[in-house]
């Protein structure tokens, strides 16, 4: 009875200690151990075992996180003000590096996110911002990743969610399209008339080099205003041999 006595706080002492000392982490997660102050390592995914009291532990969480950076009030190079917000794409690729680089990787790249935001925009224009999303998307995430890569975070994408403009600038901005539209549709009327006038020029060239074709166009011209007005219309070059054939064509058509 007295050695039972002793064997069961040995027993439960035991138990208390492998409940410490074992550890399992799911395929997503990894551990941070330092032992006794100093970085021992990393573990998981899985069962792995610690010295308790000696070793403490950090979880990292490897999946992506998803920031939702708040609307920014941004004045672009253009001197328009906007308010812009963004989601932010990021996870842990080195946990060691999350741990030891930031105190809070989270709050860091949080932060980090809305300055770089604001700082991409404001070094282009309205025009840029609206037209070409893709790339202002593309220059946020690179510089951010750049500035996150020493704390072992990964940005895998940054999206605009929305660009918001005062009523004031909206109706600028309207007048500004409407204009350039006109602008395109002179452009290409004048550039249809040029085209014309080039051609035409062709043609004069071409009658010149060829006065028989200038005469068959000359009296193909009269015959169709003939049938559809029916009239006969005598031109001051035509001769009067052509008149009276003219002539005789016409009444042959009234007569039918």
């Amino acid at each position: 009875m007295a050695l039972f006595d002793l064997i069961l706080p040995v027993f439960i002492l035991v138990i208390l200690i492998l409940s410490k000392a074992i550890k399992i982490v799911n395929e997503y997660e990894r551990v941070v151990i330092f032992r006794l102050g100093r970085l021992s390592g990393v573990k998981g995914p899985g069962l792995f075992f610690i010295i308790p009291v000696v070793d403490t532990v950090v979880k990292i969480d490897l999946r992506v996180i998803t920031i939702d950076v708040p609307k920014q009030n941004v004045i672009t190079r253009d001197n328009v003000t906007v308010d812009v917000d963004a989601v932010v794409y990021y996870k842990v690729v080195d946990p060691s590096s999350a741990v030891n680089e930031v105190e809070n990787y989270k709050y860091a790249t949080s932060n980090l996110s809305q300055t770089t935001l604001r700082d991409v925009i404001g070094q282009i224009e309205l025009d840029e911002l609206l037209s070409k999303r893709e790339e202002v998307n593309r220059n946020i995430q690179e510089m951010l990743d750049e500035s996150t890569d020493p704390w072992g975070i990964k940005v895998t994408g940054v999206t605009l969610k929305d660009v918001k403009i005062d009523d004031t600038m909206l109706r600028a901005i309207a007048k500004q399209a409407e204009a350039e539209r006109e602008k395109r549709a002179r452009i290409i009327l004048s550039e249809g008339e040029y085209i014309a006038a080039e051609k035409m020029k062709q043609a004069a060239q071409l009658y010149q080099d060829m006065p028989a074709g200038l005469k068959l166009r000359e009296l193909q011209t009269i015959a169709e205003v003939a049938r559809e007005k029916n009239l006969i219309v005598i031109s001051s070059s035509m001769e009067i041999g052509e008149v009276a054939a003219m002539s005789r064509a016409f009444a042959d058509k009234k007569k039918v």
